[in-house]
């Protein structure tokens, strides 16, 4: 089950009271003050996993609770504090506060931890209110309630390359020749339900260059309006830096022009709202062992007209695939260049 969204409630423990107490000793008899702080509550904190692919441990726990400090007690003697609560989340999983719809982190790497909740100071026991004309007192503190957060989780896959294109394109098929992932495959529409990844390595062991593939579900005419899976998986190719745009050219598709199929898909893209159609993409004549070479030729010449790189494989029977791997990993190798260079260039600026 592949879960992208969740939304939890969280409350970091309460901090414990502090305690009134007098030193109670024999050959003491002015023992005077001796009440001990308490203990802070726990945390609750998250921390990115690249163990965790998905958010449905959120979707049927959504409730989490640290447990709060313990009291002061006499003879000075701090509460123990309250134990945290570590929640493990997706590398790509963006929080954000569902009441205001700020953005509080964006896990893009693993092992990046933050907290989200902080628990409350202990309170402070009468010890701490002594002074040279105060030597009895019984003032104390109660301890300060824990941070309590609802917060919505939105998972982005972080990949190199998006594979997009109508369903039944040959996405799931190609994913599978080029990377060790192993998706549903039929031969029917929308037989991919939730997004693959893949990862490929090009090259030998001196000049290996790996890349990540993301296989999204297939989207059809409409799908921005709700429309077959709608735009719900879209999300996952925010992050990437290349589009592959999978066409069928063969007659089992059913759709007489790719012009129209290539354009369809486009404005999708486009009206997804995220800058999509804005990124690098490279064309693919799918099926090209079964293919209609009227829709060949018209692709080309759409493709030559719009100065897009076409390339034309098989993935049933492996034609064109080799020399598509090394075309998509030197296109990534650019893209990541390019943004080295403007990291670079933006941290010399804030310098």
């Amino acid at each position: 089950m592949f879960i992208d969204e969740a939304k939890i409630r969280v409350k970091a423990g309460d901090g414990g009271n502090g305690c009134m107490a007098f030193r109670r000793e024999k050959f003491v008899p002015r023992g005077g003050p001796s009440g001990g702080d308490g203990g802070k509550g726990g945390d609750i904190i998250m921390e990115s996993s690249e163990r965790h692919n998905t958010l449905v441990h959120f979707r049927f726990n959504p409730e989490y609770k640290a447990q709060r400090g313990r009291h002061g007690e006499g003879s000075n003697k701090t509460g123990r504090e309250g134990e945290d609560v570590l929640l493990k989340v997706p590398v790509g999983t963006i929080v954000y506060d569902d009441d205001t719809g700020e953005e509080v982190f964006d896990f893009t790497g693993p092992d990046q931890r933050i907290v989200i909740a902080r628990g409350g100071r202990g309170g402070r026991g009468n010890a701490r209110f002594a002074t040279s004309v105060h030597q009895a007192p019984r003032e104390h503190e109660a301890g300060r309630p824990g941070e309590e957060h609802t917060y919505r989780l939105e998972l982005k896959l972080l990949a190199d390359v998006g594979l997009v294109g109508f369903p039944n394109a040959g996405k799931s098929t190609l994913i599978s020749r080029i990377s060790a992932a192993r998706p549903k495959i039929a031969d029917y529409p929308f037989t991919t339900l939730q997004p693959n990844l893949g990862v490929v390595a090009v090259g030998d062991a001196r000049n290996e260059v790996s890349f990540v593939v993301a296989d999204i579900p297939g989207l059809i005419e409409g799908a921005h309006t709700g429309a077959g899976l709608g735009t719900q998986f879209l999300r996952h190719i925010e992050r990437t830096r290349l589009l592959v745009h999978l066409v069928d050219i063969s007659d089992a598709s059913g759709r007489p022009d790719v012009v129209k199929d290539v354009e369809v898909i486009l404005g999708e893209l486009a009206s997804f709202g995220a800058h999509l159609e804005e990124k690098l993409m490279i064309m693919i004549a799918s099926k090209i062992d079964v293919a209609n070479k009227d829709k060949v030729v018209k692709l080309k010449r759409y493709c030559k007209k719009q100065m897009l790189k076409l390339y034309e494989i098989s993935a049933v029977t492996g034609e064109g695939i080799e020399q598509l791997k090394y075309a998509i990993a030197d296109e990534v190798g650019k893209l990541r260049e390019s943004a080295r260079e403007a990291a670079d260039e933006q941290a010399e600026k804030s310098s």
